[in-house]
């Protein structure tokens, strides 16, 4: 990534850097990078990425690599305006219509990777209707159980390349996706890859996202647990345990001598 392309951190959460500090600043970072066929990543922190970092070793790498990186979720935006920072919350659903906007104004060519085939048909058909100039030259959804590190993950990277995408959005969820972008920018393509989650299911219908007034007011998740009760309890259980070790117990290692610490079992 050349240097005039490089955004400086302005908050760090569990030791990952934060870079980019509104939607704004995403889309024309990700814009300049593109129009030079940079290769960059874009990943949006949230609280469950925390989380996955803390266990595995290739999500953290990947992150640690990652060319841009947003806050993505109330928690991660309180805990950075803790240090000073200023910044808005940035997620992967928030950027898709940005970005494609952006695109479609500078003619810079998009490829869809992710979610389920009707699902992507209906997002590409829904984005390219909403942006007639937008290019998208590609869409493709891997099978279920894809592996970011298989053989099928490096022919799809190859594919995405040769069909001349400056951009492409990954919608695979975490970790997958991160790894994936992380193996594919290593390939050297010129594509910059953006992880956007279920923001393309989002723009399709698949899947409905919180009201306007939950995302402001910071309870989306509130939304996606009353959804999907089964899947999300456990993982929002691991995240609360995560926020009180990040909201009080690390700030408390930082002031108190680590011997204090140590026998107080903190």
């Amino acid at each position: 990534m050349s240097l005039q392309l490089a955004a400086a951190p302005i908050a760090t959460v569990d030791g990952q850097p934060i870079n980019l500090a509104t939607i704004d600043d995403a889309v024309a970072r990700v814009i300049a990078a593109a129009k030079q066929a940079q290769d960059f990543t874009l990943f949006t922190l949230n609280l469950d990425h925390v989380v996955k970092r803390r266990h595995d070793a290739d999500f953290r790498s990947a992150y640690r690599r990652a060319t841009f990186v947003t806050a993505d979720g109330a928690p991660i935006v309180r805990l950075a305006r803790r240090q000073g920072a200023r910044l808005d919350r940035t997620t992967g659903a928030d950027l898709v219509l940005p970005v494609c906007t952006a695109a479609a104004q500078h003619a810079i060519p998009l490829h869809l990777f992710g979610s389920t085939e009707e699902s992507l048909a209906k997002a590409r058909s829904r984005l390219q209707s909403r942006f007639p100039r937008l290019d998208i030259r590609g869409a493709e959804s891997p099978r279920q159980k894809f592996d970011p590190h298989s053989e099928d993950a490096a022919a799809a990277g190859t594919r995405i390349a040769r069909s001349g995408a400056r951009i492409c959005l990954v919608a695979l969820g975490a970790p997958k996706q991160e790894v994936f972008a992380d193996r594919m920018m290593a390939r050297g393509y010129g594509i910059g890859y953006l992880c956007v989650g279920a923001a393309l299911d989002f723009i399709s219908g698949e899947q409905q996202r919180a009201p306007r007034a939950l995302q402001a007011s910071g309870l989306e998740w509130f939304w996606r647990l009353a959804a999907n009760p089964r899947r999300l309890a456990v993982r929002y259980g691991r995240c609360a345990g995560v926020l009180a070790d990040l909201a009080v117990l690390e700030p408390l290692r930082r002031r108190v001598p680590v011997r204090a610490l140590n026998r107080s079992g903190l």
